[in-house]
Formats: structure tokens, C-alpha cells, sequence
């Protein structure tokens, strides 16, 4: 009976074995496909790679479909909804993780707030909004999500295409196996989730330790987010935005310019909107003469919020393309300097 068991246990591991060697050499890869040795050549003429080895290591690059089901938004999505994307981040457990972070890097952030300008809350807050303070930094290996959306996601392929370029020359220049990263499904990394673009361009040494590095760093990580919103025009001592009720009979057209600061609140109401800060009986003058952005922030079940958005809320804008995004920073900013003062 021992060695009929033994006959039949050897069977079983040989069929798990035949059946996952089946199903990985079914998995789709990256070879033999005009559009990815076209990216080779560019890749070997523009910045010297090696083409065959290139060719090698995208042809063994197994597609990752989930990751092009996950650049779909679903139709009932909490980003369709201010109140319930708000709830996502201004939480309890979120805020006392940004508390304990800003406590134990309090050196970091008081150094790139002096040296870029940054208020420390706002650096804090984006790291939490993105990963909780390193918690959710991905698992997705970042080569097969950046090539597969470079090659099987026409929406957006130029971008990431881009980005592969940029993740490759960054894996080159850190000698560092590309298939060794682990990120976010659109090929985010770090404490900060930068695109490879971003890292090769904002992210910094803060710690001067001859190596950058916003993955086990948080204070390359800090400095990074600083330098990035330096970068892209962040104004120090400035307002970010500002809640407002609204009325008048141009609010469409004036909503309608988007999320760039653009109209001056002194000239609202010569263009019949008329705004007031929440919570307070003050004068349309009242408010800073900034150029501004005046927003939405709609919700399924609750009334409209508006705010005014300065040129500090635009330039959140850029890290994320998002106005949510950008509110959503602010607020557990705000949260986070309250407990912190």
C-alpha cells in the first residue's frame, strides 16, 4: 500500500507540474511583434541599449492583461463621488499613520520645507494619500505593467511607452535588474508612487548618502515630493483653495475653465458668480486677489462643495491629474497639521 501511495502521490506532483508548466508557457509574452523591435531600435539608436539583449528580456516579459482591466474605471466608482473619495483618505487610521510618520521623520520635513518651500503637512499627506506611509506601495512587477500598457493599451500607449523608455535607462543607470521592481499596476514606485519619468527627473539624495532611493527612504522620499512641487510652481505662504458658497447665473461657463487658476475673485461677480467664504458673512474682496480656479466637487447623495483653487491646488493638480486628488491631499493636510501643532 506505502508504494502505491508513494506511485500515486509522484503522479499527482507530476500532473501539478506538467499543468503549471502548461499554463506558463500559455502566457502570452512580448516576442516576435513588430510594434516592440520597432521600440527596440529606438531604444539602441537614442540611448545606446544593446538590442539583442533588449529583445531578450521584453520577449520574455509575460503580458499582464489585469493591468489594462485596471486602467478602466468603474462605472460606480467613489471618484464619480466627492463625499465617498474624501472618506477613502481623511480617516482615522490614516491620519494616525501620518501623525506617528511626520513625528519620526520631523528632521526631513522641516528641512525640505526650509529648503523648497513645501509646508511639511502637505509633503506628508501625499505620501499618505498614495500609500499610507509605505503600506500599499504595489507588488505589480513594474517591467510587465509598463510594457504591457506601452503595447496592448492604445488609449494611452505614447505615455507609457515613455515611461518604458525612462524605467529601462533608470534600471540601467541604478545597474539594476529591470524585473526586479515591484510597484503600482500603472508602473508607480516608492513611498511616493513617481512614475520612472518622475524619478529620473524630481526625485533627490536627501539623506546624501550617495544613493536615491524612494522605496526604503522616506526621506528621499520627502525630498522628492518637495522638489517636485517646487518644480512645478508651488508659491510658499500661499492659499491652496479656499470652500465657497456659490450663485449667479454664469457658473456653468466659469466651472466650464477647468481646474487652471484663472479668473480673479475681485472680477466674479462683473461676471454675475458670486462667491462667500463658508461659514463666514465677508465681501467677495475679502478673499486673496489670486488668480483662481472655481471647482466642483460633486456627490452622489449630498449637495455640491465648492472651492476657489490657487495656483498651490493647481500644482497638486500635476502630481495628480485629479481636483479630488488635490482636495482630498488638502484636507488630510489639514487634519495632519492640526494634530501636529
Amino acid at each position: 500500500m506505502r508504494a502505491v501511495g508513494r506511485f500515486i502521490l509522484v503522479a499527482i506532483l507530476y500532473v501539478i507540474s506538467a499543468t503549471n508548466a502548461h499554463a506558463a508557457s500559455a502566457k502570452e509574452t512580448f516576442a516576435n511583434r513588430d510594434d516592440v523591435a520597432l521600440f527596440v531600435t529606438e531604444m539602441s539608436q537614442q540611448h545606446g541599449f544593446d538590442a539583442a539583449k533588449l529583445a531578450t528580456l521584453l520577449a520574455e516579459t509575460v503580458s499582464l492583461p489585469s493591468v489594462v482591466q485596471l486602467m478602466q474605471p468603474p462605472v460606480a466608482s467613489p471618484a464619480n463621488s466627492w463625499v465617498a473619495y474624501r472618506e477613502r483618505f481623511i480617516e482615522p487610521k490614516r491620519i494616525a499613520a501620518g501623525r506617528k510618520f511626520m513625528s519620526r521623520f520631523e528632521e526631513a520635513l522641516t528641512r525640505a520645507e526650509t529648503g523648497y518651500g513645501v509646508p511639511r503637512e502637505i509633503i506628508a499627506a501625499i505620501i499618505g494619500v498614495e500609500t499610507i506611509y509605505g503600506r500599499n506601495m504595489g507588488r505589480v512587477n513594474t517591467l510587465a505593467a509598463l510594457t504591457t500598457l506601452a503595447f496592448d493599451y492604445p488609449p494611452r500607449a505614447e505615455l507609457f511607452r515613455y515611461e518604458l523608455s525612462e524605467f529601462l535607462l533608470m534600471a540601467r543607470d541604478a545597474k539594476r535588474d529591470p524585473h526586479s521592481y515591484k510597484g503600482s499596476f500603472a508602473g508607480a514606485l516608492g513611498l511616493p508612487q513617481f512614475l520612472p519619468s518622475s524619478i529620473r527627473k524630481y526625485a533627490v539624495d536627501f539623506d546624501n548618502d550617495g544613493i536615491i532611493d524612494i522605496a526604503g527612504n522616506a526621506i528621499d522620499a520627502i525630498g522628492s515630493v518637495a522638489n517636485f512641487l517646487n518644480a512645478h510652481g508651488w508659491q510658499p505662504g500661499a492659499p491652496i483653495a479656499i470652500t465657497v458658497m456659490v450663485s449667479g447665473d454664469n457658473l456653468a461657463a466659469i466651472l466650464g475653465n477647468g481646474i487652471d487658476p484663472f479668473f480673479l475673485p475681485s472680477t466674479f461677480e462683473k461676471l454675475n458668480c458670486f462667491i462667500a467664504p463658508v461659514g463666514a458673512d465677508r465681501m467677495p474682496s475679502s478673499f486673496p486677489d489670486l488668480p483662481a480656479a472655481l471647482l466642483d466637487f460633486t456627490s452622489t447623495n449630498s449637495p455640491t462643495e465648492y472651492r476657489l483653487g490657487y495656483q498651490n491646488f493647481y500644482v497638486i493638480t500635476r502630481y495628480n491629474r485629479s481636483r479630488f486628488y488635490a482636495a482630498a491631499v488638502m484636507d488630510l493636510a489639514a487634519e495632519l497639521k492640526m494634530q501636529n501643532d
